[in-house]
């Protein structure tokens, strides 16, 4: 029920099913606790709740950044920083990617900082939110997943 409604408020804004998100500034806070992995290698004993603490700040229609730390799959402390670019919409849903910094993975350069670009749709409704994440694997060093994290606007 809500998932329809925010498909056919958004349809009623946009006017088409599919298109490019207009670039407009805003300024919105979103807090999340952390993320839900769904790995592809369901065999290796990886950790899937991934809790933790982070933050959005949507400072354009299309872009935010963003920070925070979790518990993750090989059952260490990462903490992130990047920024989210989404210009494309269909229906409710925005797509792009998320790149920035990632640490505390002790496969991947011993656990320090290394980049990634990462594919995400994400959905809003009014005060709720949840973005969802494609993470590839990367040889034996990353475990690739679908990643959801919830999240809550308060600003």
């Amino acid at each position: 029920m809500l998932l329809a409604s925010a498909v056919a408020d958004a349809q009623a804004e946009q006017g088409d099913l599919f298109g490019w998100v207009e670039s407009k500034p805003i300024s919105e806070v979103w807090l999340n606790g952390g993320f839900y992995s769904e790995h592809f290698d369901r065999d290796k004993g990886l950790n899937n709740s991934n809790y933790g603490l982070g933050a959005e700040y949507r400072f354009s229609t299309v872009a935010s950044a963003t920070a925070g730390r979790f518990y993750n799959s090989d059952r260490e402390y990462s903490n992130y920083v990047g920024i989210y670019y989404q210009p494309v919409y269909i229906g409710p849903v925005r797509l792009g990617v998320v790149a920035g910094g990632f640490n505390g993975y002790p496969k991947m350069r011993h656990g320090d900082w290394f980049l990634a670009a990462i594919p995400v749709a994400s959905i809003e409704y009014k005060r709720i939110g949840m973005n969802l994440a494609v993470i590839p694997s990367y040889k034996d060093r990353l475990y690739g997943a679908l990643s959801f994290q919830l999240k809550i606007k308060v600003f």
